[in-house]
C-alpha cells in the first residue's frame, strides 16, 4: 500500500513518530472522518492502515506524510481549536513540527531569520509589500546594505533574495 507524497517535501525520517495519548486521540477521531469520507479505495485502505498505526501511538516512517498532511488541514481550518481546545491545538502543532512539511516550514524561517538578522541595527530605508498572484505575496525591506525579499505563499515564508548593495 502506497500513502501519496509531494515530491517537492523531503522524505520522512527512518525511524517511527511516537505519539502521546491526546495526539492519538485527536488523530483518531482526524482520520476517521477521513475514512468515513473515502469510497472503498486505495485511500481507505491507507487511512485505516494510519489508523491502525496511530492507535498503536507509533505511526511509521512511511505513513508520517499522510498524517501530517491530515494534521495540517485540521491546524489550518480551525477545527482543532474550535472542537477541542487551545491544549488539542497545541499538542498537534507539535506533532505537525515533526512531519516532512513541518521539517521544511520550520527550516525555511530558519532561513528567514538568518537573512533577516543582517538588518539588526541598521535603519530601514524602505518596506513595502507586493501580489505576485492570488495567494503569493512578497515583502521587501531595504536598508543601505542590504534589500531582502521575503516571498509568502501556500508553503510559508521564505527568503525570495538577499541583495547587498541596499535600497
Amino acid at each position: 500500500m502506497k500513502m501519496h507524497r509531494d515530491e517537492n517535501q523531503p522524505a520522512a525520517s527512518a525511524e517511527a513518530l511516537r505519539l502521546d495519548e491526546l495526539q492519538r486521540d485527536l488523530l483518531s477521531s482526524l482520520i476517521q472522518s477521513f475514512i468515513d469520507a473515502a469510497p472503498q479505495s486505495a485511500a481507505r485502505e491507507a487511512y485505516a492502515a494510519l489508523s491502525d498505526a496511530v492507535a498503536k501511538m507509533e505511526v511509521a516512517a512511511e505513513l508520517v506524510p499522510a498524517m501530517g498532511g491530515i494534521v495540517e488541514v485540521a491546524l489550518s481550518t480551525g477545527r482543532i481549536r474550535n472542537a477541542f481546545g487551545p491544549a488539542a491545538e497545541v499538542a498537534l502543532a507539535a506533532l505537525f513540527r515533526k512531519t516532512p512539511r513541518g521539517e521544511a516550514i520550520a527550516g525555511s524561517l530558519h532561513e528567514l531569520n538568518r537573512a533577516l538578522a543582517k538588518l539588526k541595527d541598521q535603519p530601514l530605508g524602505e518596506i513595502s509589500a507586493a501580489l505576485r498572484k492570488p495567494g503569493v505575496y512578497t515583502l521587501s525591506i531595504a536598508s543601505s546594505e542590504y534589500r531582502i525579499v521575503i516571498r509568502f505563499d501556500y508553503d510559508g515564508a521564505a527568503v525570495e533574495s538577499v541583495e547587498t548593495g541596499g535600497g
